[in-house]
């Protein structure tokens, strides 16, 4: 009979402690609401943003502009001009050979090719003849990628042209999968979501206790009969649910429909993860917080971390491509799992059998961000008390 009934009582007070965090979520939630420049922070993150990203930061080659010198006015040299088209180039503009440094000055061509005289005749007899493509390289995108499509196009028609295999040993067939047509926007429309995610969850939990703090109800709580885990256990939940909600909006409404992107994954899956993610960076969110005396203290500190989180995290360029320490110092942060499961699942379509080594380094890592948040929350209560 005793051990049943602390068997009881350990269930009601178990049930007790869910009830009071339920309460203090919605708290919470009501404090959101009756802020209306984290509302609209939350709107516009998850809508305009991510849309503006998406279709404004391009990184293939589209409408670039193009000269050319065309000092051998041959058929071949009229077939090399004909065959760049739009939607990578601008029809090609004719200048003369005196032009290009003043047209290249002013930045009104990104390329310029020179065909030099006899250039057909020379190509005919064999004597591999030299075409010079003058660049803009402050054009930084567009001046690696074009370059390439330029190179390829022109070799193309001039093998075309000859009727010569061109000294190719073999037709080499390049087939991109998950973005066969290489699209930068079904890449960034799907990372920018990831980002707001981390960028919304240490902004909403951290301006949450801040809040606190400034409004002066720190000391309701501390007078509640309310553990700091449960005040730090509402805010996670209820600014998480918020993100989790907003994120899967997104999803549907800006990535899918209004974007046209396609999602090859399990959503469902994706929020699972997110909701383990959001345990980490919204631990860090308070953990940050508590060592802000002001709002804006608090954001002059969050600033470099998100930036840090967003473009060491390899949602802006792969993990692999920066040097071995970095590599290995950003397997701390949860961010670095939470893009490459995110990608496995919504680009590749992976399942739970792939990415649950990721989730298990987000439950650790979540654990110890949880753990050391908490440590300093109870030491700046006992302070304010």
């Amino acid at each position: 009979m005793a051990t049943r009934s602390n068997s009881t009582r350990s269930m009601t007070g178990a049930g007790s402690r869910l009830a009071r965090i339920f309460r203090l979520g919605v708290k919470e939630l009501y404090s959101l609401k009756a802020d209306p420049v984290l509302m609209l922070l939350i709107v516009y993150s998850f809508t305009f943003a991510i849309y503006a990203v998406a279709t404004g930061a391009k990184m293939e080659v589209e409408n670039a502009s193009v000269a050319i010198v065309d000092e051998d006015r041959s058929p071949l040299s009229g077939r090399l001009v004909d065959a760049i088209l739009p939607p990578y180039f601008k029809p090609p503009q004719q200048i003369s050979a005196g032009e290009i440094d003043e047209a290249m000055d002013s930045g009104r061509y990104v390329f310029v090719i020179e065909i030099p005289p006899k250039f057909e005749q020379d190509a005919i007899a064999g004597r591999k003849p030299s075409l010079q493509i003058d660049i803009d390289a402050t054009a930084m995108s567009q001046a690696g990628n074009g370059a390439s499509y330029l190179q390829s196009i022109l070799m193309q028609e001039a093998v075309a042209a000859l009727g010569t295999s061109g000294g190719q040993p073999i037709n080499l067939v390049v087939r991109a999968r998950f973005n066969p047509n290489l699209q930068s926007a079904w890449f960034t429309a799907l990372m920018q979501v990831i980002n707001n995610i981390t960028m919304l969850s240490v902004i909403l939990t951290g301006a949450a206790l801040i809040r606190e703090r400034e409004h002066g109800t720190i000391e309701h709580l501390l007078v509640m009969p309310v553990t700091p885990a449960e005040i730090m256990l509402a805010k996670i939940w209820a600014n998480g649910a918020v993100i989790i909600l907003a994120a899967a909006f997104a999803l549907w409404a800006v990535v899918e429909r209004l974007l046209g992107v396609p999602v090859q994954g399990s959503i469902p899956l994706f929020l699972g993860s997110a909701t383990l993610y959001l345990f980490s960076v919204t631990s860090l969110g308070i953990l940050i917080a508590t060592a802000s005396t002001s709002m804006a203290q608090f954001g002059l500190i969050v600033m470099p971390v998100l930036i840090v989180m967003n473009l060491l995290s390899g949602s802006t360029t792969p993990l692999e491509s920066m040097p071995s320490w970095l590599q290995v110092l950003m397997q701390i942060s949860p961010s670095t799992h939470f893009v490459a499961l995110s990608q496995a699942i919504l680009y590749r379509g992976a399942g739970f059998d792939i990415i649950w080594p990721r989730l298990a380094a987000l439950v650790l890592i979540g654990a110890a961000y949880f753990g050391i948040a908490l440590a300093r929350f109870r030491k700046a209560l006992l302070a304010a008390g």
